[in-house]
């Protein structure tokens, strides 16, 4: 009821126009965070100090690349002699690292002559992802990981059908890539995408879309005329190469159970490659693996590369090179002795250098 003309004031409340003023500020702060957060995300680098951020940096001619670029390839020069047995001796094998512009330029029969070699290595999966030759993939075109370069598979085809012998170094898991476009096939951490202590993305084996990708991307190789395929980097990563604490355990990093999925992808890369009865399938090991250390975490054994490997790479051993065979014929490997080769320098950081490298007797 009104007296005298005039109604009650009530008057604004302050406290809850300050509330609703914070409320909105608090969710523009989470949105900016999760946004932040997802761009940020191919910067974060899990490290043994921590987590930093690590932007790309752009040179002065060249437009600035989204993805961090990884170190370029460490694969040794690699050398193959047996211990010494008696006559006949196989011949001896050496093997160089060459440029990828080597596939299609005319030089890698000139380059292998200057370094004394028998077979040129191409890095066709390097450890960044991408891929030496134009694949016809879709997992290869959604990571953008496939080379364009007009005439490019006929020209190493072409060069594979000469009398260089030549082999396609694949990069399996280790695939800075592939994880970025497609989570669903990479190891993760509770806060991303895992990376190894040079900043590189995985894979993981356990997920059988990875598992088919690198397989696929061996058939290719093999039906461009490749005469080996070398499955580095086929294994869950190890302590050697990051922090294996910060990786989720689950079903994509089956903890314990590792060696099964790694069986598992080398029997679909051979069944694979039986079409291809003129490509040899060889896998890097370790030292470690070939000694049986009971301490070993990346999934693979000797049983395994005796079930599926033509020949086994591995570093130089500080015992002979006996050992390597030895432990591989137990494990079932026949002439295991003349299948192994084994690396005994180090390439530098720009590839295309030929070099050469002493045997090992």
């Amino acid at each position: 009821m009104r007296g005298y003309g005039y109604g009650s004031y009530r008057g604004r409340n302050r406290v809850r126009t300050f509330l609703l003023i914070l409320i909105a500020a608090l969710f523009l702060v989470l949105i900016l965070a999760v946004v932040g957060y997802f761009l940020l995300e191919p910067y974060i680098i899990y490290t043994s100090d921590g987590i930093r951020l690590e932007f790309p940096t752009r040179p002065p001619d060249r437009p600035q690349d989204s993805e961090p670029q990884p170190p370029a390839s460490t694969l040794p020069v690699v050398v193959v002699t047996p211990e010494p047995t008696p006559e006949p001796a196989p011949a001896e094998f050496h093997a160089v690292l060459l440029s990828r512009t080597a596939l299609t330029d005319g030089s890698a029969a000139a380059q292998l002559e200057a370094a004394g070699a028998t077979a040129a290595i191409f890095d066709m999966k390097a450890d960044d992802g991408t891929l030496g030759y134009i694949s016809t993939l879709e997992l290869a075109k959604r990571a953008t990981s496939s080379a364009s370069e007009p005439g490019l598979n006929e020209a190493i085809q072409a060069l594979n059908a000469g009398e260089i012998y030549t082999v396609a170094r694949v990069s399996c898991f280790r695939d800075n890539k592939l994880p970025y476009h497609y989570n669903a096939a990479a190891l993760r951490t509770s806060a991303g995408n895992w990376r190894d202590s040079d900043g590189i993305r995985w894979l993981s084996p356990a997920v059988a879309d990875a598992r088919q990708y690198v397989t696929d991307v061996c058939m290719e190789l093999a039906a461009l005329g490749f005469d080996e395929i070398l499955l580095d980097h086929a294994v869950f990563p190890t302590a050697e190469n990051g922090r294996l604490r910060t990786l989720l355990v689950g079903e994509r990093y089956p903890s314990g159970t590792l060696n099964q999925p790694i069986s598992a992808f080398y029997q679909e890369v051979q069944t694979a490659l039986a079409a291809y009865p003129d490509t040899t399938l060889s896998i890097v090991s370790s030292e470690a693996v070939l000694d049986g250390d009971p301490g070993e975490t990346s999934g693979q054994t000797a049983a395994q590369l005796a079930a599926s490997a033509g020949r086994v790479w591995a570093p130089a051993p500080q015992r002979s090179i006996s050992n390597y065979g030895a432990i591989l014929e137990q494990a079932g490997m026949p002439g295991a002795q003349d299948r192994v080769v084994v690396f005994t320098g180090a390439l530098p950081a720009v590839e295309g250098t030929a070099l050469w490298s002493e045997s090992i007797s």
